[in-house]
């Protein structure tokens, strides 16, 4: 798999700063892989064998090792999301102020009624 340079100014052009860019690419890369892993499985579960035993263990199901050299072939996770911030179709937004201030004060609340 040959390396792919990235543009740091594209980067940054897309968010306030590169930090925040990877950051948010990251979290994307996480839900992209999390739902692949999800329809993987799924579509694993429907060639997956009733009964097993120890002999057919060195079985390979030719249906299940179709489907996992397609998924194999897909792009990486990181790479759909690097596309998604370039294209401009990747969105985030940050907690409310108001959201970081009850939290803050349900803390607080819990941690002095441990103390009593």
């Amino acid at each position: 798999m040959p390396i792919k340079p990235v543009d740091i100014e594209e980067l940054t052009s897309k968010a306030k700063n590169v930090h925040e860019a990877i950051v948010a690419m990251s979290r994307r890369a996480r839900q992209i892989n999390e739902e692949t892993k999800i329809e993987f499985n799924q579509r694993v579960e429907m060639f997956a064998p009733k009964t097993e035993s120890e002999n057919e263990e060195n079985d390979v199901n030719p249906d299940q090792l179709k489907v996992s050299l397609e998924f194999e072939k897909r792009p990486k996770p990181t790479d759909v999301a690097l596309d998604e911030l370039l294209h401009e179709k990747l969105q985030w937004r940050y907690k409310e102020p108001e959201e970081t201030l009850k939290v803050e004060k349900d803390d607080e609340t819990a941690e002095s009624a441990d103390e009593e």
